[in-house]
C-alpha cells in the first residue's frame, strides 16, 4: 500500500460492520441494510452533506453483491458518458449476473437532457442506480427520474463516531499505528472538520504529518496545535473544496448580521470560486423567510424574483442580480419570529399529539355532521365589524397557548398592537 496513499483512502470502510453512522438506514434490521442483504437493491439516491459516507456505502453494496461497479461523476461527465456505460454494463449482463451498479456522485449537477439519459436504463434494470447529492433530490433530480428511485436521507455525523474515526485511525492505520501518538484535545479536530469524515481524516494526517516532520520522539495532539497548523494551512486542509460550506456559512451568517460589505465579500468568493448560482439563489430564499420574515415581507418576493431571474438571465450577468439581492436582504430589518413560530408548533404538535379540531371550525359538508354539531356556532368574520371577531381556533387544551410572538422592528410591532386591540387580554406582552 503506497504511504503517498491518502489517511481517508486508506480507512475507507470495507464492509457495513466497519461503516461508521445511519444506523437508521443500515443498522440492524433498518431498511436499506435489509435491502442490501436480500440482494433485491432498488435505484436509488443518497441525500446528505459532505463526509457522511454516501460513496463508500455505494463501494460496501457493489463489493457486498459482487456486482460490477461503474462511477461517473457530474462535474466531469455528459450524457456521452453515460450513454457509453450504458453500452458496457448491457454488454456484462448474462443469465444469472447481478445488475452493475452506475453511481453518479454529485447528480444535482446533471441537467436534464443528462439525467433524461439514465430513465430508460434504470426502468429496464441495465443498471442499479445510485446518486449522491448534497442538494434537495425534489429541486434538482427531474420528476421521471425522481419516480424510478427512492430517496435515503443520510445524517451528519454523530460526535461519538467522529471520535471512534480519529480512534480507528491512529491505531488501526498501517503507518499511523507505529507511531507514538496521543490525541490529547478532540475539540479542534472535530469543530473544524464540521462533521465531515473525509475532512477530518485529512486535518487528523496533515497535523500528524507537521508535528512528525518537527521530532521524532512523541506526538501529542492539541487543540491549540491544531489551530495552528490548520491556520497556516487551509489551502492544503480543504483542497478538495469542502470550504464550500464554509464560505457559504459564512456568507448567509453576514447577511443575518446586516453586513452588506462581508455578504458581498463571500458572495464575490463564490462567484471566483464557480459556484452553482443557483445554488446561492436558493439560500437567499431560505434566508428571506428564515432571518427577515414579517420585519420585511418584500424581502421573499425580491429573493424569488431573484432565483426567477438567475435561471432565465445565465451568467455572468446573474452576479449582479445576486449582488442586488443579497445587499438588500443585508440592510433589511430582520426577525426569525416565522421560523420560531413553525418550530414552536412542530414540537407543540410532537408533546401534545394529534388533538381534536374543536367542533365549531370543522368542516360539515353532510346533514349526519351538522345535527352531531360539526360547524355549530362558527362565527363568520366577515359578518362583524372589522372582519374580526373573538373565538378560539385551536384545539381546547392549546386554546391560551401563544406560537406566534412579533418581535421589535417596525413592521412587527405594527402587528403586535393589531393583535393586541383584536386579541383582548391574549396577548399581553
Amino acid at each position: 500500500m503506497a504511504i503517498n496513499q491518502p489517511l481517508a483512502d486508506r480507512m475507507r470502510p470495507k464492509n457495513l460492520n466497519e461503516y461508521l453512522g445511519q444506523k437508521h438506514l443500515v443498522g440492524e434490521n433498518a431498511i436499506l441494510r435489509k435491502a442490501i442483504e436480500s440482494g433485491n437493491i432498488p435505484s436509488f439516491i443518497l441525500w446528505g452533506p459532505p463526509g457522511v459516507g454516501k460513496t463508500t456505502l455505494a463501494q460496501i453494496i457493489a463489493n457486498q453483491q459482487n456486482r460490477p461497479f461503474y462511477t461517473l461523476s457530474a462535474v466531469h461527465s455528459g450524457v456521452k458518458d453515460v450513454r457509453e456505460t450504458i453500452q458496457k454494463a448491457k454488454k456484462q449482463q448474462f443469465f444469472d449476473s447481478p445488475n452493475p451498479i452506475l453511481f453518479i456522485d454529485e447528480i444535482h449537477r446533471f441537467n436534464k437532457s443528462q439525467q433524461d439519459s439514465l430513465l430508460g436504463a434504470v426502468e429496464q434494470g441495465t443498471i442499479i442506480l445510485i446518486g449522491a447529492t448534497t442538494e434537495n433530490p425534489s429541486f434538482e433530480v427531474i420528476s421521471p427520474l425522481l419516480s424510478r428511485t427512492q430517496v435515503y436521507i443520510l445524517k451528519p455525523l454523530e460526535k461519538e463516531d467522529l471520535i471512534e474515526i480519529i480512534n480507528k485511525a491512529i491505531t488501526q492505520d498501517k503507518y499511523l499505528k507505529e507511531l507514538d501518538l496521543e490525541i490529547k484535545e478532540y475539540e479542534s479536530l472535530l469543530r473544524f472538520s464540521g462533521g465531515d469524515a473525509r475532512k477530518l481524516y485529512n486535518i487528523l494526517e496533515l497535523v500528524i504529518n507537521t508535528e512528525q516532520a518537527k521530532s521524532s520522539g512523541k506526538i501529542s495532539i492539541t487543540n491549540d496545535i491544531v489551530i495552528d497548523i490548520l491556520q497556516q494551512n487551509i489551502a492544503t486542509y480543504d483542497k478538495n473544496g469542502e470550504q464550500h460550506y464554509d464560505i457559504i456559512s459564512a456568507f448567509i451568517k453576514s447577511i443575518r448580521g446586516s453586513d452588506p460589505n462581508a455578504a458581498v465579500y463571500w458572495l464575490a468568493r463564490m462567484i471566483e470560486g464557480g459556484e452553482d448560482p443557483k445554488f446561492i439563489a436558493r439560500r437567499l430564499l431560505i434566508l428571506a423567510s428564515e432571518d427577515i420574515g414579517l420585519a420585511n415581507p418584500n424581502a421573499l418576493l425580491l429573493a424569488n424574483s431573484c432565483f426567477d431571474a438567475v435561471n432565465k438571465i445565465g451568467w455572468p450577468e446573474s452576479r449582479i442580480i445576486l449582488s442586488e439581492a443579497t445587499i438588500y436582504l443585508a440592510i433589511s430589518a430582520k426577525s426569525n419570529s416565522a421560523y420560531q413560530a413553525i418550530n414552536d408548533a412542530q414540537n407543540l404538535v410532537r408533546k401534545e399529539g394529534d388533538l381534536p379540531v374543536p367542533l365549531h371550525i370543522r368542516n360539515a359538508p353532510t346533514k349526519l355532521m351538522k345535527d352531531i354539531g360539526y360547524g355549530k356556532d362558527y362565527k363568520y368574520a366577515h359578518s362583524y365589524e372589522g372582519n374580526f371577531v373573538q373565538d378560539n381556533f385551536m384545539p381546547e387544551k392549546l386554546a391560551n397557548n401563544i406560537i406566534y410572538k412579533p418581535q421589535n422592528n417596525s413592521k412587527e410591532v405594527e402587528i403586535s398592537e393589531r393583535l393586541k386591540i383584536q386579541w383582548k387580554g391574549k396577548y399581553k406582552y
